[in-house]
């Protein structure tokens, strides 16, 4: 991909999140700032996440999850869990389970609780679209963390090419 892609797709705005996902007694959360809302009537979701990712078998067995809104502030956040570790990255976390099972973390500023209703192919990544159950506004005062915020900490821009494609 051309450098000069990247710096122009760092101009799109969105913030960064927390996506909390559960099968059985497995639970796992994971950052993602490849969020947008996709309807109002009914409210929905969309989520891009790569099929590869381990947290991607637990979404499509459980058939649910959660959009954690990080506020400014909480990069640190974004960074534990965006992370790959091998320990349970909940574990350093104050959280509570959605009626689903997903974790809603304590602190996100809101939370959305999504059944996910479709999924369709997008490059590298799969789009889930959530159907969104229940949602709260936890802080009203909180402003959403972006990722103009912490772009410099995005373990995945190291794993994009920037060398040209050979034509052929």
């Amino acid at each position: 991909m051309p450098e000069n892609i990247l710096t122009i797709l760092d101009r799109l705005t969105h913030g960064v999140y927390v996506i909390g996902v559960s099968h059985l007694e497995r639970k796992n959360a994971f950052t993602a700032s490849w969020v947008t809302q996709s309807s109002l009537d009914p409210p929905m979701l969309a989520l891009g996440i790569a099929p590869t990712h381990k947290s991607y078998a637990l979404l499509c067995a459980g058939g649910f999850f959660t959009v954690n809104v990080l506020g400014k502030g909480h990069g640190d956040k974004a960074l534990h869990f965006g992370t790959p570790m091998k320990e349970d990255k909940l574990a350093a976390a104050a959280w509570h389970e959605a009626v689903c099972g997903a974790p809603i973390l304590d602190s996100a500023i809101a939370w959305f609780e999504c059944e996910a209703v479709a999924k369709h192919p997008s490059g590298d990544h799969m789009l889930v679209l959530g159907k969104v159950l229940r949602a709260e506004l936890v802080d009203s005062e909180g402003l959403p963390l972006t990722y103009g915020d912490v772009r410099a900490i995005d373990p995945s821009r190291r794993m994009i090419s920037t060398e040209p494609k050979p034509r052929g």
